[in-house]
């Protein structure tokens, strides 16, 4: 799932491309995606890209009237990319629209930059959960509107009582959009390794030392992915991130900070990795799915 490294990355790709030109055409082929009506996805043709940013997970493409386009002052495309999803930008991107209901992965085409460029938003596999919104406000979304704070936004005073007002799992808290937005299940991973924090550690109970190890590991783990993701192309994100990580993902191999092997706890729809001597002390968790299978 992208993450807000990834979010961030794609939001600039797309900002230095886009910015400025008009949107020429969209495509949509799966009307499933869209979340909202009015106003309707054609509103944004003629419409000039103001700018792409992030909030949260979410791409936001912010655009204010053409010479020929709708008045409404701004209107923005947002699109959550969930867990399968992806955006694909080209040069030369098809001028033939794709087929709507067909099986293959592109839900929208949209024909903005430099003429011939533009970019396709893709969903891999068969749980459909991408989802694209057309709003002249991006409160309206109900996702965005219930987020809660940036997590590079968060103070250290705001974060550790954030971790205060919960008893919850602190892996839970840090992947909790509603609690705090833009961290995922691998930066989740990546931030409790470099802490060297049990994911199962109680939020709550966190000495403010912990906090602080916390709360500086949140900002370097991120602040080491979005400059390694800064000015790679769509296409090499993927890639660049799974290079970068230290466990997750990485089930059965050594940890490169002291050589114990990495470990698994496996849910019905998602795992997450840990290593035992950075992690907990040489515990090894509990894995609820391997137990019932190996019974």
């Amino acid at each position: 799932m992208p993450e807000l490294p990834e979010v961030a990355a794609i939001a600039d790709y797309v900002d230095g491309r886009a910015a400025g030109f008009p949107i020429r055409r969209v495509d949509v082929a799966s009307l499933a995606v869209l979340k909202t009506a009015d106003p309707p996805y054609t509103a944004l043709v003629g419409r000039v890209i103001e700018s792409v940013g992030r909030i949260g997970k979410y791409l936001v493409i912010r655009t204010v009237p053409g010479p020929d386009s709708t008045a409404d002052p701004v209107i923005s495309l947002v699109i959550h990319l969930s867990r399968a999803g992806w955006l694909r930008w080209s040069e030369q991107l098809s001028q033939t629209p794709p087929r709507p209901g067909g099986k293959g992965p592109i839900a929208i085409r949209v024909h903005c930059g430099l003429p011939g460029e533009g970019f396709d938003v893709t969903e891999a596999g068969t749980q459909k959960r991408l989802a694209v919104w057309v709003v002249r406000d991006v409160g309206d979304v109900d996702r965005i509107a219930s987020l809660g704070p940036d997590v590079l936004a968060c103070t250290r005073e705001e974060f550790g009582a954030i971790l205060a007002g919960t008893t919850s799992r602190i892996k839970n808290v840090l992947t909790d959009q509603r609690t705090i937005a833009g961290v995922g299940n691998a930066y989740s991973d990546e931030i409790l390794h470099t802490a060297r924090m049990s994911p199962f550690a109680s939020a709550g109970s966190l000495t403010d030392a912990q906090v602080d190890t916390l709360y500086d590991a949140v900002h370097s783990v991120l602040a080491d992915a979005i400059v390694r993701l800064e000015g790679q192309t769509v296409a090499r994100l993927k890639s660049e991130k799974r290079t970068g990580l230290q466990v997750h993902a990485r089930t059965g191999l050594p940890c490169p900070v002291c050589g114990d092997t990495i470990r698994e706890v496996s849910f019905s729809d998602r795992s997450f990795q840990y290593c035992p001597t950075c992690q907990t002390g040489g515990k090894v968790l509990a894995d609820r799915r391997m137990s019932r299978l190996l019974k």
